[in-house]
């Protein structure tokens, strides 16, 4: 069955009619949110006495969660290494180490579903997630299974099992949050367990201005640290209206800007990673800008509506239905495109397929098309698209390659990735061209002294064509057992000709 709607960062690491109506398989358990009322633990209205009652209801359902990953770490790979190793007959293998990250999660169904933030349990780079485990308030701990991940939204679902039913809460309806209403958390900030905080909602639909379909939050001064990632935001009736996400700080430490993913947004992911549904989300193909003063100065447009096309991708919906750079989109389905509602936010929540109108501005003209929706690309396609262009519409956070080769980092001081189709069209080369396109150059090596910079393609390497990372590995290899210490590579700029420069390797 698929699940189609869309969704929105320093990044942190009842009986059976409650049943029918959470859509929670919870069995005849009564969840912890509703015992307040019935245990007439809500405070009066105004500044709480206390949030005591509260927190003794609310706490057994939050739980720590704490990952053991095993990290590969490639050897190192300069010359005099390697020359050593084979007099050696030692190898240039990967050596591993362990390492575990701390977070928060809660339970929202008696027979033990658990939400928590992707990031808590995502491995690290170049990492394999080996164990994730769930300490209880009471100490118990059990071995969780990771039920899936929504990196998107930076959303995952545990499951433990136990034969007794578990504690669990419900979310609640985030649109009824207002800037002024108490809240409390109750996460593992720096792994120090069962912490609970208060405040109040600072902002509702507060944006970081990433543009991202998933950048809307509820803010608050609640202290939210490190390792509170992934536990819940509740309000004074004991719902769950937000997941702890990220805090803005300068030190890295709590500031008083905390950030929560609205349960309006969470809540369904959750019931799609639960029934194991498929996630879609909308998607045009388009690289955008918000309109500032400056923009609608030059346009005669109101400044703060609508966003700006930079570009379009190939054979997206977009580019299909005659949008180009330069249009100012305003609308996508009759919904306005607002500093506070994005139009990667809109796009995002209409299912793929749906023919939609979209009311743009052209050379101060406004005007309609209508077009058809396309598939949102998974995150490592979309990194792929913006690789060497602006902002697409809803851009993943930037991520080191993990395809990046130590031995390129190592000798010539350049971190590259293999030309794919849909890179050369960003480089504006033709689709079939091959080779490897430079996404950083380090500052001190000899390949930054001639001029080597991101977007320079590298097409061939002593007089051979290469294809791949591994081609120009086997080239450096073989200059290094015969004793060079250069490499002359066949590259081209961007725009530029093509032309064949010597690069020392790095001491």
């Amino acid at each position: 069955m698929r699940y189609s709607y869309g969704i929105t960062t320093a990044l942190l690491v009842g009986g059976a009619a409650i049943t029918m109506l959470t859509g929670y398989p919870a069995g005849a358990q009564v969840a912890q949110n509703d015992r307040i009322t019935m245990e007439g633990a809500v405070p009066v209205a105004g500044a709480p006495g206390s949030f005591a009652d509260l927190t003794e209801i609310l706490q057994p359902a939050v739980v720590n969660i704490s990952t053991r990953q095993t990290v590969t770490i490639p050897q190192a790979q300069n010359p005099m290494e390697q020359f050593f190793n084979r007099r050696r007959g030692g190898g240039n293998g990967p050596t591993t180490r362990e390492a575990t990250s701390l977070g928060s999660g809660f339970i929202v169904s008696a027979d033990g579903y658990i939400v928590t933030n992707n990031h808590v349990v995502a491995p690290g780079q170049r990492a394999q997630l080996e164990e994730v485990t769930v300490t209880l308030p009471d100490g118990r701990e059990y071995e969780a299974e990771l039920v899936g991940t929504d990196p998107s939204s930076d959303l995952a679902v545990l499951k433990i099992e136990r034969s007794e039913p578990f504690p669990f809460v419900r979310f609640g309806d985030s649109n009824q949050a207002r800037v002024g209403d108490w809240v409390i958390a109750i996460g593992n900030p720096f792994g120090l367990g069962g912490t609970v905080t208060s405040g109040i909602v600072s902002a509702v639909q507060r944006s970081t201005g990433s543009g991202r379909a998933f950048d809307r939050y509820i803010q608050t001064d609640a202290s939210i640290n490190r390792g509170n990632s992934g536990g819940p935001l509740f309000d004074m009736q004991g719902n769950v209206i937000g997941i702890n996400n990220a805090i803005l700080s300068p030190s890295g430490g709590s500031v008083g800007i905390g950030l929560a993913i609205p349960a309006e947004d969470a809540e369904p992911i959750v019931m799609a990673l639960i029934n194991g549904e498929e996630i879609l989300r909308g998607y045009l193909g388009v690289q955008i800008q918000p309109v500032d003063e400056d923009i609608a100065e030059a346009l005669g447009i109101e400044d703060g509506v609508g966003e700006l096309i930079q570009g379009v991708q190939p054979g997206e919906a977009a580019e299909e239905a005659g949008l180009r750079a330069g249009d100012v989109v305003i609308a996508v389905n009759n919904e306005d495109v607002t500093t506070d509602n994005s139009l990667s936010r809109i796009v995002a929540y209409i299912e793929p397929g749906t023919r939609v109108p979209v009311r743009y501005i052209r050379d101060g003209e406004t005007r309609t098309v209508t077009l058809t929706v396309g598939r949102r690309p998974s995150d490592d396609e979309l990194r792929q698209q913006q690789m060497f262009q602006g902002d697409d519409e809803d851009t993943p956070p930037p991520m080191e390659d993990d395809r990046n080769s130590q031995m390129l980092e190592d000798v010539l001081g350049i971190q590259a990735i293999e030309i794919t189709p849909r890179i050369a069209r960003q480089l504006g080369v033709s689709d079939s061209t091959t080779g490897l396109a430079i996404l950083a150059v380090n500052p001190n090596s000899d390949a930054a002294r001639r001029g080597l910079s991101r977007g320079v393609m590298i097409l061939a390497a002593n007089g051979r064509d290469i294809s791949s990372i591994a081609d120009l590995e086997a080239i450096i290899g073989e200059a290094q057992d015969r004793g060079r210490e250069a490499v002359l590579l066949r590259v081209r700029a961007r725009g530029g000709a093509t032309q064949s420069i010597p690069v020392r390797f790095m001491d």
